[in-house]
């Protein structure tokens, strides 16, 4: 089972940290995991023209934009779960996550089945943040695995939180299917 994190922060920080230690659960609990920063790609607006949609075949579709996108469109057919990382703006996930989920048109149908956890970081409330990625997953059909938020106000600052280093790991063994003794 392979688990792809994706961090949709513009920075370097607790939103990072968070998928990371989910994902140091998942490779504890044997699954192969890469780290994708939105950050680091070129991943355009979509134009909304649609013609990327996945034919009555059931193979994906081609987007007409070349850009990063194409490769990590390739990364999530072949990942088995996803844990999707967002910092907290107006209380919603990023522009860079959201951005990214409205360019999985050419293969949204073709995740049905995979797992899903999201992780939220905010300085007083994660608002809808979650609720935005289970709205996701729902539409795609992901099986939800879980979540964890926390409260921040300075990069680095959740790596001091036990606690919730805790419950990352253990969300990291759920997406692969481990239980903790």
């Amino acid at each position: 089972m392979k688990i792809l994190g994706i961090s949709g922060s513009p920075r370097k920080g607790n939103t990072e940290w968070m998928v990371e230690k989910v994902l140091q659960g998942a490779s504890e609990a044997g699954a192969p995991t890469e780290l994708i920063l939105l950050r680091e790609m070129d991943i355009r607006l979509c134009q909304g023209c649609l013609v990327c949609e996945v034919g009555e075949d059931g193979k994906p579709g081609v987007c007409v934009i070349n850009d990063d996108m194409q490769p990590l469109l390739g990364k999530m057919l072949g990942a088995d779960a996803f844990v999707f990382g967002t910092p907290v703006y107006f209380y919603m996930l990023s522009g860079l996550l959201k951005n990214m989920m409205d360019r999985t048109v050419p293969i949204w149908p073709l995740l049905k089945g995979k797992r899903a956890a999201g992780v939220a970081v905010a300085e007083d409330t994660v608002g809808k943040a979650i609720d935005n990625l289970k709205t996701y997953a729902e539409v795609c059909k992901l099986e939800w695995m879980g979540d964890v938020s926390a409260l921040a106000t300075t990069p680095g600052e959740i790596a001091t939180n036990e606690g919730i280093a805790a419950a990352l790991v253990s969300l990291g063994r759920r997406l692969v299917g481990a239980t903790d003794a």
